[in-house]
């Protein structure tokens, strides 16, 4: 999936996107890593002003899981203010990957390309 395209709305995941950022988390009931995953990322979110955590079932919403292409629970998509993927990784995150890659999302969201500095590792 190219980054910025296929823009995700809060009706998509049922809860309003962030003011900055979105956290789109995609689990499974008996995934060990998605607890950690999730834990780590409810931290971000309530370190980081306007960024929200969202967690999906990837289960009950399949239709989202074949839009983005999910292969692997934990996968954790960031969206930016307008809900462009701007960052995607799979597995477990570190604490400072995630704020790492939501800085690049909010200096997006503000109009400076950092496109040449981006992973796909969150």
């Amino acid at each position: 999936m190219s980054e910025g395209t296929n823009a995700v709305t809060g009706e998509d995941i049922g809860v309003e996107l962030g003011e900055h950022a979105t956290l789109v988390q995609f689990s499974t009931a008996f995934c060990q890593p998605c607890r950690a995953t999730r834990r780590i990322l409810d931290e971000v979110a309530g370190m980081v002003p306007g960024v929200r955590h969202v967690e999906i079932d990837a289960e009950s919403r399949l239709d989202l899981v074949r839009r983005f292409d999910i292969m692997r629970t934990p996968t954790v998509l960031i969206l930016d203010d307008s809900g462009n993927v701007v960052k995607r990784a799979s597995g477990q995150p570190r604490k400072a990957d995630v704020i790492a890659a939501l800085g690049a999302a909010v200096t997006i969201d503000q109009g400076v390309d950092k496109s040449s500095h981006q992973s796909d590792a969150v």
